[in-house]
C-alpha cells in the first residue's frame, strides 16, 4: 500500500499545528499596544524621572500592568496623582493600573505614570532607554523609549 504523506510532510503538518496551537493559545495574553511612549529628560544630579505612554487594551478581557523595569533606575514604579486633603495634588504610588476591554489609559504627567527612581545616569533628550512593562497575565513587553526634554514632550499631541 503506498504511504499518502511522506514521513517529511507528516513532520511538517505536525509541527505546523503544533505551532499554531502555541499561536493560539497565545492570544490569550494580553493584547495592549503602547503609542507615544517617552521617558522625561533631567540634568545631571537628579535622582528621579518619569516615562508616559498611551496603553490600548485592544484585548476582550481586563488586563493590568503590575510592574515595570527599566536598567537606568535602581527601583521602576507605579504612580498616580490624587487631591490631598488640603486639595493639592500627591503622587502616590500605586499597585497596578487597569485597562478594561477595549480600554484607553494615558500614563501623563498630573495623571498615573512610571517613576524611574535612583536614576544611574542622566536621562538627555536624544538619548533611548529600555522600559519592561508585566501585566497580570505574566505577558511582557519590552520597550525601547526615547528620551525628551519636558518642553517637547509637554508638546506631544494626544488624541484621545
Amino acid at each position: 500500500m503506498r504511504q499518502l504523506f511522506p514521513q517529511s510532510l507528516k513532520r511538517l503538518l505536525t509541527t505546523g499545528l503544533l505551532l499554531g496551537g502555541l499561536t493560539v493559545s497565545g492570544s490569550v495574553l494580553a493584547e495592549v499596544e503602547v503609542d507615544h511612549p517617552y521617558a522625561r529628560a533631567v540634568p545631571p544630579g537628579q535622582m528621579n524621572s518619569a516615562a508616559f505612554m498611551d496603553l490600548n487594551n485592544t484585548g476582550k478581557q481586563q488586563v493590568a500592568l503590575i510592574r515595570a523595569d527599566s536598567s537606568v533606575a535602581e527601583k521602576v514604579e507605579m504612580h498616580t496623582h490624587k487631591h490631598g486633603e488640603n486639595g493639592e495634588m500627591q503622587m502616590r504610588q500605586i499597585p497596578q493600573i487597569t485597562m478594561f476591554a477595549k480600554e484607553r489609559v494615558v500614563l501623563k504627567p498630573g495623571g498615573h505614570h512610571i517613576m524611574l527612581i535612583g536614576l544611574k545616569k542622566a536621562l538627555a533628550e536624544g538619548d533611548t532607554i529600555d522600559l519592561t512593562l508585566e501585566f497580570d497575565d505574566g505577558s511582557k513587553q519590552a520597550l525601547t523609549v526615547p528620551v525628551k526634554s519636558v518642553m517637547s514632550a509637554m508638546g506631544t499631541k494626544h488624541t484621545h
